[in-house]
């Protein structure tokens, strides 16, 4: 099998197995009864990050997922999601804490892993936004 094949069958097994974690992180916002516009937005933002980001370089599962979100804020979210702002940037940052909240809950990642995470993107929010900002200065000075 050649290694896109391969890349193929491993990403829909991935997608596939993800599911079960979005029903889950869908079910557990109800629960805290947010409004479907909210929970809407973490869901997408969510099915962003772990089916088209974790698997934009390799396929990457959920759990790894939560070693990963300071790449994610800082660089690719700007570069790859034209929409990305400072409003996303943070609205992004929240949704990747609360699904990580709610899969420490269940306890399909560690605790401490999510505390980690929490405080990585408390302490980088800022650089966050300055790379975006440096990010649109870069193209704004292109044209």
């Amino acid at each position: 099998m050649n290694d896109y094949k391969l890349y193929e069958e491993n990403l829909k097994k991935n997608n596939k197995r993800n599911e079960k974690f979005l029903e889950m992180f869908e079910s557990w916002l109800n629960e805290k009864n947010l409004t479907e516009k909210t929970i809407r937005n973490h869901i997408a933002n969510i099915n962003l990050y772990i089916n088209d980001y974790l698997s934009y370089y390799e396929v990457t599962k959920m759990e790894d997922g939560v070693f990963m979100a300071y790449d994610f804020l800082d660089d690719w979210f700007i570069r790859k999601c034209l929409w990305s702002s400072e409003s996303s940037i943070k609205e992004m940052a929240a949704s990747i804490k609360k699904f990580y909240q709610c899969m420490s809950e269940f306890n399909i990642i560690k605790t401490e892993d999510y505390k980690l995470l929490c405080q990585e993107i408390k302490d980088n929010i800022n650089n966050f936004i300055a790379s975006l900002r440096e990010y649109e200065q870069e193209d704004e000075d292109w044209f």
